[in-house]
């Protein structure tokens, strides 16, 4: 990794190249900003650079992303860099060897490496196990361990806190003691989408660093530098559909198979407006509800939320030129025509109430809640929304 793979950020990456260059790197930062906008990739350049060993490794350019630190530390097996968040209790009980023959402890390690190669796939995700009660105290007490010790290799060690705000109480506490009395030799960074809920203690003893969401004008560009075989209109999609959030766009970006013809956003895209086509044709409607039931059988949790961020960007499409005809900055720009037909034959629909259910419906998709309970009300709810007098 280096610098150039940061996307966006251009004062927060020049902040930081100015403490590194000058030597004047704070204790501990607290790095703050919206879901997906890249605080844990910086987290990890700063503590690649830290201990990188390759010649070609500057604090202007960044870590070499190549060399045997480099590797380890993206592989998370790094001595010196120590990466935090919320798991189950489950992994951190004291006891024997017979422990880890336990089904408990070895149900719940596979849940947390599995976790980490998402994360491995996904550098904008932030893992949590679903079980977990928070960042425990144990996982603190280990960080307090290791601080007691140099750093084996390196000039730093680097202790990268992911979701800091779900720090239970007392561990905040157990973290507060170590930042009030830091060790010259470890360097923390607390990352967190909420920091107004971390105690403000802690927040006092961090220098803060906010993020701000990827513009898609950023995000659009580094695409189109670094992964030039993305074309349009799946490149527009990607951009849209992530709306700054760059775990999302990678999510995208990693689902696409370069076998097909076409892309898998694509595909799904251009489903979702079939199924469309039958929930506002009335002789069709029960092919539409047989449709429904079979995308919630056959579809995956994430398939089904780009199914219906296929439609919600396509509603917005047709607000646009329903309100200016001339519009040309289209989430859809290859199927302007359907856009226009659309906008056309629906005159009236309300858009704010279905840009509503739609992102309800995402989300209860990705809460896990039941997709066939979720398609069968959205598919009735749309469906009267848009063929309102």
């Amino acid at each position: 990794m280096s610098w150039k793979n940061i996307i966006g950020q251009k004062q927060q990456i020049r902040t930081l190249r100015k403490a590194l260059e000058t030597e004047r790197f704070a204790h501990a930062y607290l790095f703050t900003g919206p879901e997906g906008s890249g605080k844990e990739s910086a987290a990890f350049e700063i503590a690649s650079i830290f201990n990188c060993r390759s010649a070609n490794a500057s604090e202007n350019e960044g870590a070499c992303g190549t060399c045997p630190d480099c590797m380890q530390i993206q592989s998370f097996m790094h001595p010196n860099v120590e990466y935090v968040f919320p798991v189950e209790s489950a992994l951190l009980d004291p006891g024997d060897s017979a422990k880890k023959e336990n089904k408990r402890f070895t149900e719940a390690k596979e849940r947390y490496d599995a976790l980490l190669e998402q994360k491995k796939l996904n550098p904008y995700f932030s893992p949590a196990m679903e079980r977990s009660m928070g960042i425990l105290t144990e996982q603190i007490i280990t960080l307090q361990h290791k601080a007691s010790f140099m750093p084996r290799e390196g000039s730093k060690k680097i202790f990268i806190i992911s979701q800091a705000e779900r720090l239970h109480p007392s561990a905040a506490n157990k973290i507060l003691k170590l930042l009030e009395e830091p060790p010259p030799h470890v360097l923390f960074i607390l990352v967190s989408s909420r920091p107004e809920a971390l105690l403000p203690t802690i927040r006092s003893r961090c220098q803060a660093i906010k993020f701000s969401r990827v513009t898609a004008g950023e995000l659009k560009l580094w695409l189109q530098e670094n992964r030039p075989e993305i074309k349009e209109p799946e490149l527009s999609f990607i951009v849209s559909f992530s709306r700054g959030n760059l775990r999302l766009a990678w999510e995208l970006i990693n689902s696409r198979d370069s076998t097909q013809s076409e892309s898998t956003t694509i595909m799904l895209r251009n489903k979702a407006l079939d199924y469309l086509r039958l929930v506002l044709t009335p002789s069709r409607f029960h092919e539409a509800i047989t449709l429904c039931e079979q995308n919630a059988k056959n579809l995956s949790r994430s398939e089904l939320s780009l199914f219906l961020a296929a439609l919600l960007l396509f509603f917005q499409d047709v607000n646009h030129r329903r309100i200016k005809p001339d519009f040309q900055e289209l989430n859809n720009p290859d199927i302007i025509d359907a856009i226009d037909r659309f906008a056309h034959n629906f005159p009236n629909p309300d858009f704010f109430q279905i840009s509503t259910i739609t992102e309800d419906a995402i989300r209860a998709i990705e809460r896990n809640a039941s997709p066939l309970l979720v398609m069968a009300s959205f598919t009735a709810d749309i469906r009267a929304l848009l063929q309102r007098n």
